[in-house]
């Protein structure tokens, strides 16, 4: 009996030795952290970290943590830890200053799959290979018009926004929603660009390529988890997001190809029409970029339709929203549009004379910021940011949200004034410190420039044929916005007037 119970005892004792030992393993693995790393806010749980404090606007969480733990500390998203920079010492300091530091990308198993592992350049990791990719496809897109002067795609930009005042027309007055025409000009303007081509507005072609980018953006934002934890992709009804992510991108995808093949059967090597034939002739010549293949020609496509049209789209989305609740600030845009433009078009060469409805656009970029935390960057080598000590590879943040509404650059940050950016004679302020929409440094936006052409000409545009109004009985349109990939509105409708 003695021996009995002896033996169960010592059974119990090494199942009890053997649970505490894992249990102590599995904590030291998932506690442990690099010394002197940046602080972590209150608020984590295991396994899944600070990922259900964020909440579904995690720009505000970590703007408000901000306040509380200073512009430098640690968020743990799963098992992983994620410095978050916030304000425009920190955010310069690593943008700007020391950018080669900061200029990879980290792994991310969702956004690695839908862009080939790096075979584009959004998640390409630093190197001599992306900085060939980024010359090239830079170079293209001036070739192509992505620049002002001579040989610019102003003239395209100006002929979509005649097209789009013509379809808005067609609304005579009544509520609508602008998504979709807006969505679909914007990207006319980037799609002549890649594949040569425009699309007429209710193209069946363009609503399911619209239908699967927007499909693919918001999927993505629903299956963090299977990015944090890969192994759940294989686990039924949490890998939703995710197969869903993988449907809709494939659709895009589908397109591209379609595409490269047309545009191989009729290349003139001598004469190449869009980006895509620049791609192809590179591809065969491989003078500018090592090993270039059709592949990559696809996914650069893929890249160029999410970061070219969703954001300038939703920018736009945002600015007529904005004129809708400060009818004051429209009037001053659209007086000064007539006292310069009159009955003409605009164009890029009276940008200069509109001091004003610069400012207007430059403060919609400001109080809602579309990128709000860019993409996630990654270190190139160890670094220190102020006094911490962060490892090679570490995923960081840009909080570019806390950039824009920090009182100290912007007072009273939630009021809508474009006089932030007028100097005392009227004239606009440029470079102002504190203010990054398209990022900076090594990873900022390729397509600035042409965003850029596109928001004033198409705003400008639309501010001189029509006065935006909020239909009759309409609830009140919310500021809040939806944090995907890139902070949209709320649906909404308006009413625009002919003027």
């Amino acid at each position: 009996m003695a021996d009995t119970e002896f033996f169960a005892l010592s059974r119990l004792s090494f199942q009890t030795i053997l649970v505490l030992s894992v249990s102590f393993l599995l904590a030291y693995l998932f506690l442990r952290r690099p010394r002197n790393l940046p602080p972590y806010p209150a608020g984590w749980w295991p396994f899944f970290g600070h990922l259900l404090a964020l909440g579904r606007a995690p720009h505000l969480k970590l703007t408000a943590w901000r306040r509380q733990y200073g512009d430098v500390f640690t968020v743990r998203l799963g098992m992983t830890d994620v410095v978050v920079l916030n304000g425009y010492k920190a955010v310069k300091d690593a943008l700007v200053h020391r950018s080669d530091l900061f200029a990879s990308r980290p792994p991310n198993y969702t956004f690695d799959f839908i862009t080939g592992f790096g075979k584009g350049l959004a998640t390409a990791r630093w190197g001599h290979g992306f900085k060939q990719k980024k010359k090239f496809t830079t170079s293209a897109l001036k070739t192509l018009g992505m620049k002002v002067g001579k040989g610019s795609v102003e003239d395209k930009i100006r002929e979509e926004a005649r097209c789009l005042c013509d379809k808005v027309a067609e609304y005579g007055g009544n509520p609508f929603d602008v998504e979709e025409d807006l969505r679909t000009t914007v990207a006319n303007v980037l799609v002549s660009m890649v594949i040569g081509n425009r699309f007429d507005y209710g193209d069946e072609r363009f609503r399911e390529l619209s239908e699967a980018m927007v499909g693919t953006l918001v999927s993505i934002t629903a299956g963090q988890l299977v990015s944090l934890f890969p192994f759940l992709r294989f686990v039924p009804y949490v890998n939703k997001s995710y197969n869903d992510t993988i449907k809709y991108n494939d659709n895009i995808l589908k397109l591209l190809r379609e595409e490269i093949s047309r545009h191989r059967r009729d290349l003139d090597r001598e004469n190449p029409r869009d980006f895509i034939d620049y791609c192809l002739v590179e591809v065969d010549n491989h003078d500018k970029v090592d090993n270039l293949t059709e592949e990559n020609v696809m996914y650069f496509g893929q890249e160029l339709f999410f970061g070219g049209i969703d954001t300038t789209f939703n920018t736009l989305r945002w600015s007529l929203l904005y004129m809708v609740l400060n009818p004051d600030v429209q009037r001053k845009v659209q007086t000064e549009l007539d006292a310069v433009v009159g009955g003409t078009s605009p164009t890029l060469s009276h940008r200069s004379q509109l001091p004003y409805t610069e400012a207007t656009l430059a403060e919609v970029q400001r109080i809602r910021t579309v990128v709000a935390l860019g993409l996630p960057h990654a270190t190139t080598q160890q670094v220190t940011v102020a006094g911490f000590d962060v490892p090679a590879g570490t995923q960081v943040i840009m909080n570019l949200y806390s950039l824009h509404v920090d009182a100290v650059y912007w007072p009273d940050p939630e009021k809508f004034d474009p006089g932030r950016f007028l100097n005392a004679e009227g004239h606009v302020m440029r470079n102002l410190d504190s203010f990054m929409p398209f990022s900076g440094g090594r990873r900022v936006c390729p397509g600035e420039q042409l965003a850029k052409m596109e928001l004033f000409l198409l705003f400008s545009s639309l501010l001189q044929h029509f006065t935006f109004k909020l239909p009759e009985g309409a609830p009140p349109l919310s500021t809040e916005g939806i944090l995907a990939i890139t902070l949209t509105t709320h649906s909404y409708k308006l009413c625009a007037v002919p003027r």
